[in-house]
């Protein structure tokens, strides 16, 4: 609306009665310029990541509202969807799966049947993470299943470059075969009940789910392993799974120092962090032992009661006192410049204080820098590393370079390892910086693992709430709410591992972009696309139509997250079938498929990420790969999506 009159553009489209539709006008209103500006904005920047995720789709919540496009009803009505609690409660569920050694143990018991032959290990790899990401998150499995399958390539001399894309793949071929396997198949299936039409059930994935997985295990097992590289891991440490396995493999207790805080000594008074001991020597403190003060007795006089050094983590709030011990991990000089710096007294360490480098509290971890990370093309003082996460790093390792990288002087790039150290809470916040960081495993269960029974109470509450979705005797999101509760009454997690456990960057993407697709549809663009892809492949029947919408949305999927183009191509799709008079199930499986098809680049999913470092891939292996895998599983859903989904 422009000085009180409605501005619009007649668009003429040549007559075209192919597919039976009348031929008619459209007309572009300014609602529909203002929509698809802010939608190609937004588009711009998800490619770019100029910007997080989330922080566009508040954007885009906010430009719908500030536009009179959607009413504040409309724009945040994403938040109550019953899709986004359904998703965020089955990243609860898989939290616990996660925390409790549950996923670890099945993953590591089907592996055990793997043998030694490199096409049985591809074979068994794909078939166990397939059936794992079919119930849990697809990243979660990957993670939980590499350092297995590391062990298995160190153990079989065969290079982990053959199995790891596989294990990548496999994860994206599970999502695709329940209803609770990835976020795209929850949206669609809204989709369809929203519109009227049934909805997907649980197991209405699982038909072409598993003619694709067996089309992709067959292809991995015999062209794409052969089209994989075959390279060597060079630097072993890369490949440390657990904690320990780290501290041992560092060689961190020969580290480890004492510094007695003496009479005058600048750091009476200030905290750890306040000392800048890690930013400018690069010393960490793991520990403060603080000695017993003389007590008075009844007759005035004093004498030392033999009590025990009191151990203290150090945080933000505990200043260092006079004659408190520091327990210090870091090399001798620098030990010895802090030392001469605040004047301290170096003492040898004590055997009980390598306890100090791996406990409840404190720890190490591996961390991989994903292609957009914020670190790239800096060094760790650049970044002030220490300063901002609170973290050591310990080493920086590089694929195909044989040795540990200069702290000081190395600039970061994608697929670095970073060997981290400190307090597990502040491991664990590394999961808040996902554009930064990829953690590797879950370091900390391995420390902080609960009792075998919280595993027995997880396995449980998974399969009821599976039966609960399978019989569908209660709405899917009744079910998912029910599982999460209950895997925090019965301790399998605590409520803070809970809400840690959610990916919130994913929940509040699919919230903001939901309004979109409203928007969309709301200004008539959805219609106006869906008659354009009816126009020009309605002509050719509702297959070539079906297969234009998967080709859109794999091609999507690889720059954009695949929740994103689902909630965008979804609702073109719905339109389309409704255009052309068919049943519309199979338009919107095809779009669920496509965007579970994130096989040609590292950055289309993260478990593709979490791969590239250990199996030292380039860019140009997804492709070989990826490539002709999508065109196999577009010809696979054309021949037949449309017998298992009649239009």
């Amino acid at each position: 609306m422009v000085n009180g009159k409605r501005l619009s553009f007649l668009i003429y489209r040549s007559p075209n009665t192919d597919h039976g539709l009348p031929f008619t006008g459209e007309i572009m209103t300014l609602e529909m310029w203002l929509v698809l500006g802010i939608l190609v904005a937004a588009i711009v920047l998800f490619i770019t990541e100029w910007l997080r995720v989330d922080v566009v789709a508040v954007g885009v919540l906010l430009a719908l509202m500030l536009t009179g496009v959607l009413t504040t009803g409309e724009a945040l009505a994403g938040f109550s969807s019953t899709a986004v609690l359904t998703i965020a409660s089955l990243f609860v569920v898989g939290g616990a799966v996660l925390h409790t050694g549950l996923a670890g143990a099945i993953g590591r018991r089907i592996l055990t049947i793997a043998g030694d032959s490199e096409w049985r290990l591809v074979l068994v790899i794909m078939v166990a993470v397939t059936l794992l990401s079919g119930f849990m998150s697809d990243t979660g499995t990957v993670a939980v299943l590499l350092p297995a399958i590391i062990s298995l390539s160190i153990n079989t001399k065969i290079s982990p470059a053959k199995l790891l894309i596989p294990l990548a793949f496999g994860s994206l071929l599970g999502g695709a075969m329940t209803l609770i396997g990835t976020p795209p198949n929850i949206i669609v299936s809204d989709v369809l009940r929203d519109a009227g039409y049934e909805p997907f059930f649980f197991f209405s994935y699982t038909p072409m789910g598993l003619v694709l997985a067996a089309i992709g295990i067959a292809f991995m097992i015999f062209v794409g392993r052969r089209i994989l590289p075959d390279r060597k891991l060079l630097v072993e440490k890369q490949v440390v799974a657990t904690p320990k396995e780290l501290v041992e493999a560092y060689r961190l207790p020969e580290n480890l120092l004492r510094l007695r805080v003496r009479r005058g000594s600048g750091l009476i008074g200030r905290t750890v962090f306040e000392s800048c001991l890690r930013e400018q020597f690069g010393v960490t403190v793991l520990k403060i032992m603080r000695p017993p003060n003389l007590l008075d007795i009844a007759d005035g006089g004093q004498i030392h009661i033999e009590l025990k050094d009191t151990p203290i983590i150090p945080d933000e709030t505990v200043t260092i006192e006079r004659n408190d011990v520091l327990v210090v991990q870091g090399e001798v000089t620098a030990v010895n410049q802090s030392a001469i710096h605040w004047n301290l007294a170096v003492q040898p360490a004590k055997p009980k204080d390598a306890k100090a480098l791996l406990s409840r509290e404190v720890g190490v971890a591996e961390l991989l820098l994903p292609p957009r990370s914020s670190l790239l093309g800096k060094t760790l003082a650049e970044v002030r590393f220490g300063t901002t996460y609170r973290l050591t790093v310990l080493a920086i390792s590089r694929p195909n370079d044989g040795h540990n990288l200069n702290l000081k002087t190395t600039r970061l790039q994608f697929g670095d390892t970073l060997v981290v150290q400190g307090r597990w809470h502040d491991i664990s916040r590394l999961r808040d910086f996902r554009r930064d960081f990829v953690v590797m495993g879950e370091p900390e269960s391995e420390i902080n693992r609960p009792p075998r029974s919280k595993a027995r109470w997880a396995a449980a509450i998974m399969l009821a709430m599976l039966a609960l979705m399978v019989g569908e005797f209660v709405p899917l999101v009744v079910a998912s709410l029910a599982a999460a509760l209950l895997v925090v009454l019965t301790g399998c997690l605590t409520m803070d591992k809970a809400y840690d456990a959610i990916d919130w960057k994913s929940i509040v993407l699919i919230a903001g972009m939901l309004p979109m697709a409203t928007a969309l549809e709301k200004v008539g663009l959805v219609n106006l696309v869906a008659t354009g892809f009816v126009d020009t492949l309605g002509g050719l029947g509702p297959l070539a139509v079906m297969v234009g919408l998967f080709l859109l949305t794999s091609l999507f999927t690889q720059v954009l997250s695949n929740t994103a183009t689902t909630v965008l191509v979804a609702p073109i799709a719905l339109a389309a079938a409704q255009a052309l008079g068919i049943q519309p199930h199979a338009f919107l499986m095809a779009v669920a498929i496509a965007a579970s098809m994130a096989f040609a680049s590292p950055v289309a999913s993260p478990a593709n990420t979490l791969v590239m470092g250990a199996g030292s891939y380039r860019f140009s292996d997804y492709v070989k790969v990826g490539v002709p895998l999508i065109f196999l599983m577009l010809v696979a859903v054309a021949l037949l999506l449309p017998v298992i989904f009649p239009f």
